[in-house]
């Protein structure tokens, strides 16, 4: 029988029916037809600990009982009070104010909002324009639209109806890359910044890995020379955290890499667990005092109706709990050097015709293929040997939740390996 239910990202005219989930436990769910399949996409990158964590379930079913739901206008709740004090805590130094949301891309709509405000409060009126980079996504709706690549992104259908930006060139510099390869990219950057820096309010940057754009990665001194050329141009540094945030590469955020601290910060996907939608846009003294005064224009007029949603909230707050009290830091490491083994140090895959490259940075490994051509089919054929592998273009990735077993991992590596030597 045919659903209802209209599929994201789906070519109607050549769309199967998509599979029911029906349960879920550890690294695994379980289909209708009873099939178990390893995920090894982590449901979008969020479903951290996995599919029925004891904990995370309980928090859930212990808040409902309470609370499941308040308006977060003019009142409050502890799991909001709570939670917003714990991401203080967690996150770099001078993070001190949440606004909660209810979807990353909504937390980056806030964050570009907040940032043109503090343009206008603090008297640049001019910086009206936001600067991101090639290879960038930052979500679906309209503003985060606006600034996705405009070249190879998925939105070019839209264009008359989005906003204008700058656009600088994606960090081409490794990871690991040598002093000359970051100042090539910072170049690029900064002659961006001559141009145009009166008229920008915000930079807008996944830090180290962009995810949905290409899984680029790119090197921590890269994001340190962005945080300078900020300061020196009087532009304010927002950090979408969204996919990189929890974990994902290998420190708690992106930007403990680099040591530094944004002037804004974005959450979601992981913040919850992957159990509820929410987000969090993280500010600075020096941007929230901005909007202490007495006109109208002081006041951030946004405000979701799920913000601070006590259930996501208190299921975040244990998230964060079983995070730290399970050292998952450490299980983190370890995935990410099987990663390497598997995959990195693979002279055969890297070797192989139609693959470009193969990059690992925490928990996050991808085969970046010459054509997503040479990918058709993949899934399917993940499917029958027991993993959920969903490519982006022409990228062959896995984020598992970071409680993926050793043997797991070295599942998901040999069916991505096996994709490349099958003929």
């Amino acid at each position: 029988m045919n659903t209802p239910v209209w599929h994201p990202y789906a070519h109607l005219k050549t769309q199967t029916p998509a599979p029911k989930v029906v349960g879920g436990d550890g690294a695994h769910f379980v289909l209708e037809s009873g099939e178990r399949l390893l995920d090894a996409t982590c449901s979008w990158w969020c479903m951290i600990h996995g599919y029925g964590h004891p904990r995370l379930v309980s928090a859930i079913r212990e808040q409902a009982g309470e609370l499941c739901h308040v308006m977060l206008g003019g009142l409050t709740h502890d799991p909001a009070d709570q939670l917003a004090r714990e991401l203080v805590r967690i996150t770099p130094a001078g993070l001190n104010h949440v606004f909660y949301s209810d979807s990353g891309s909504v937390g980056m709509e806030v964050a570009m909002k907040m940032a043109l405000q503090y343009q206008v409060l603090t008297g640049n009126p001019g910086k009206q324009k936001m600067l991101s980079l090639m290879k960038a996504y930052h979500g679906d709706t309209t503003g985060c639209m606006a600034v996705c690549d405009p070249e190879e992104g998925m939105h070019s259908l839209f264009a008359s109806l989005l906003p204008q930006h700058h656009f600088a060139p994606a960090p081409t510099a490794p990871f690991d890359a040598t002093a000359e390869q970051v100042e090539h990219d910072l170049s690029a950057l900064r002659r961006v910044f001559e141009r145009h820096h009166d008229e920008i309010a915000a930079l807008l940057m996944e830090p180290l890995l962009q995810a949905a754009g290409g899984l680029n990665m790119t090197s921590p001194d890269y994001v340190t020379g962005a945080r300078e050329l900020c300061d020196e141009f009087g532009v304010l540094l927002i950090f979408d955290e969204v996919a990189t945030g929890f974990g994902r590469t290998g420190k708690l955020f992106a930007a403990d890499h680099a040591g530094i601290t944004p002037d804004i910060m974005v959450l979601s996907k992981g913040l919850t667990g992957g159990y509820l939608g929410h987000a969090a846009t993280l500010a600075t003294d020096r941007v929230h005092d901005a909007f202490i005064g007495d006109t109208s224009q002081h006041a951030f007029m946004h405000g979701p109706t799920f913000m601070g949603n006590p259930l996501a909230c208190r299921v975040a707050l244990e998230s964060l709990r079983v995070f730290e009290e399970e050292n998952y830091l450490d299980k983190i490491a370890k995935l990410s050097q099987q990663l390497q083994r598997e995959l990195l140090e693979d002279q055969a895959l890297n070797a192989h015709p139609a693959v470009a490259d193969v990059r690992v940075l925490g928990a996050t490994a991808v085969i970046e293929a010459h054509s997503a051509e040479a990918l058709k089919g993949v899934g399917d054929f993940a499917r029958e040997r027991g993993v959920w592998l969903r490519p982006i273009g022409r990228w062959l990735y896995t984020m598992p939740a970071y409680i993926t077993s050793e043997a797991e991992i070295s599942q998901i590596t040999d069916v991505m390996k096996a994709w490349f030597s099958r003929s």
